[in-house]
Parts: structure tokens; sequence; C-alpha cells
């Protein structure tokens, strides 16, 4: 499985939530490219951030029947994420000693109320182990211009 990061270490982009719903659900108008962006992300040579909260959000869009019909199973589902985080480019990544702080000042900075706290946590996450983008069509994360964002899908 992909190495957990250390705060040290450097994940030059990492993915969102939403990339990889489109790269995993063959149904989305999205899939083709997203697909292709995860694939040629993780065979490459740089490392890929896979944020924690990331995988667990994955998990449950794609396996829940208010979303998917018929939902992805948590068998198959949980197999995707296994596959994604055991590429070599694969780094895991967590909260940090200094989340608390960096979560902080982008709540602030961010006007951050309610359920973009999510996404405010992803970016600190990102921001704490050096990632230097992250692929989303998320625009809430724009909130965040200490973290690039771009959208692989436009």
């Amino acid at each position: 499985m992909g190495r957990d990061s250390r705060d040290g270490e450097r994940a030059v982009i990492a993915l969102d939530t939403n990339i990889l719903v489109y790269a995993h659900r063959g149904e989305m108008p999205q899939h083709d490219v997203a697909l292709r962006v995860v694939t040629e992300a993780l065979a490459g040579s740089e490392p890929v951030g896979l944020c924690w909260s990331v995988l667990h959000e994955f998990l449950a869009i794609v396996t829940s029947p208010k979303i998917f019909r018929p939902p992805t199973p948590m068998t198959m589902a949980l197999d995707q994420v296994d596959h994604w985080a055991a590429s070599p480019r694969a780094t895991l990544l967590h909260e940090s000693g200094r989340h608390l702080s960096t979560l902080r000042e982008l709540m602030a900075s961010g006007r951050v109320l309610g359920g973009v706290t999510h996404d405010a946590r992803i970016a600190a996450m990102c921001l704490d182990h050096g990632v230097s983008e992250l692929l989303t069509s998320d625009r809430d994360f724009t909130r965040f211009p200490t973290l690039r964002v771009r959208n692989p899908l436009v």
C-alpha cells in the first residue's frame, strides 16, 4: 500500500474526491478524462497525494444507493482504494502536527462555515504536506489562495 507521508515529504499533486469518483464510475460523463488523469498521475514519476479524508469520502459516495443505482459494492470500492494506494507514486496524506494551526488560518482567511470545513481540512493536509497543486473540479477550493488548484476536466 502507498506510503504514509512524513511532514517533510513533498507530494507534487493531490487528487480530490470528485476526480476519483469520476475515474471510478464509468457512467459519469467525465469518466474518460478523469480516468486518464488518475492513471497518468499514478504512473508518472512524481509523488501523488491521496488524503485519507478524500479516500473516506470516495468510499461513502460510490457505495451510496442514494447517489448511485446500483452503488459500487463496498468490497469493490475498497479494492479500488487499494489499487490507487499501491501505486509507487501514492503518498497517503493525514493530519500533521501543524494541522489545527493551518486549518485555523484557512478557516479565517476563507471565511469558512458549514460543509466547506471539509474542503478546508483537505486544503490544510495538502499544504502541510507540500502539495503544489490539487486536482479538483470543486470551485470551493478557490477560497484558499495559498493552495494552487486546477480542474483537469476542462
